[in-house]
């Protein structure tokens, strides 16, 4: 039960889609703390998130899809559940979080030549699909790679953290418009023709 109260302000969002949905949620818990005055941009709140699901679905090619990359570990504990219950698996990643605000994330990667063919199985990838677009990483196991993980920064959140800003954009050399163009360089651009040439590829232009 919400053991609301008179006075108090309920808001529901419902959608086919569980993730649009929780992100629009979020965005209206956001937009709502603002208004309300509930957001201190001189008080700082960390976080670590855990326990990340491994796959989403796609309704689009109807199919499970990795969550984080398909290199990302599961937890040891849910191995058993890739035979049974892929879908209930968590991975082994994390991301730092400041006010809401991702600033760093990571994973420990599966280092284990088996376990890494299971995930390729279980997200469609046939043996030769797995070899031909992997192939470079799985031969790389036969040598015995450690346990690794890691955990990337962004430095440009921080900024925008520290400084009160509300987007990247404003802290950034060259940042991206929202139609993700580079205005200071104009890119994307035209290819010369001699650099398709270079890469052998064939730009076709689609009647609309």
């Amino acid at each position: 039960m919400l053991q609301a109260e008179p006075g108090d302000l309920l808001l529901i969002l419902s959608g086919d889609d569980a993730m649009k949905t929780r992100k629009q949620l979020s965005e209206l818990r956001l937009e709502m703390g603002r208004q309300l005055g509930l957001r201190d941009p001189k008080k700082f709140s960390c976080l670590w998130v855990i326990d990340f699901p491994m796959y989403e679905w796609s309704d689009e090619e109807q199919r499970l899809m990795a969550m984080h990359h398909p290199f990302t570990s599961p937890k040891p504990e849910d191995i058993p559940l890739l035979d049974t219950d892929p879908a209930a698996v968590r991975a082994n990643a994390y991301d730092m979080v400041i006010n809401g605000v991702e600033v760093g994330g990571g994973s420990i990667r599966i280092h284990d030549a088996q376990l890494q063919e299971k995930i390729f199985e279980i997200l469609g990838f046939t043996p030769e699909q797995a070899q031909t677009k992997f192939g470079f990483l799985m031969n790389a196991f036969k040598y015995g790679a450690p346990p690794h993980g890691g955990l990337a920064y962004g430095l440009d959140r921080f900024v925008s953290l520290f400084a009160g800003l509300d987007s990247i954009r404003d802290c950034i050399a060259f940042p991206k418009n929202n139609q993700g163009r580079d205005v200071m360089l104009g890119a994307p651009g035209v290819i010369d023709p001699i650099q398709l040439d270079e890469l052998m590829l064939d730009v076709r232009k689609q009647n609309k």
